[in-house]
């Protein structure tokens, strides 16, 4: 038998993650399929994306630049026959999705009303690749630079020691 422990735990990730922060959760969710499904589209997907990024750049131990980013949004798949639509968002909130939900759901109305029986839903096995760590706030900036100074410091003497 496969076990669902991993899969339970990416799911509670997800919603600490992508749903919690943004006052979403899986009724927000539903209610946009069920936009979707109003208009009898063969499939339908949601997608949230939330990514972080930072870098340092240091010359000489001094910070020369540094930066901070965050991509955030959420898109909608409606396939409908052999039509496809998407919407896409880069506000994570209820408004957005159920905007997108009903922007993807109008190629349905283009398409012929075909009946189909949905298997019933199965939760794959899997397993854990990754920690649950966040590396953007395991250090403050202040050890973020000092320890970027170490590594410049490592690879100087390095290089001196190559030269020789």
């Amino acid at each position: 038998m496969i076990s669902r422990e991993p899969t339970i735990e990416r799911l509670a990730t997800a919603k600490a993650l992508l749903l919690e922060p943004f006052g979403l959760d899986e009724t927000h969710l539903a209610r946009a399929l069920a936009e979707i499904r109003a208009h009898r589209v063969d499939e339908a997907d949601l997608y949230f994306q939330y990514t972080r990024s930072e870098g340092w750049s240091l010359e000489e131990g001094i910070v020369k630049t540094g930066n901070f980013s965050i991509d955030q949004g959420v898109g909608v798949r409606a396939v409908s026959g052999e039509k496809t639509a998407f919407a896409y968002s880069d506000d994570i909130s209820e408004a957005s999705l159920l905007d997108a939900a009903r922007t993807v759901r109008s190629i349905a109305a283009a398409s012929q009303n075909v009946r189909a029986k949905v298997p019933a839903q199965q939760v794959a096995g899997s397993r854990s690749l990754y920690q649950g760590l966040d590396p953007i706030t395991t250090l403050d900036s202040t050890s973020k630079v000092e320890l970027l100074g170490r590594v410049e410091r490592m690879a100087r003497a390095r290089t001196r020691a190559w030269r020789r």
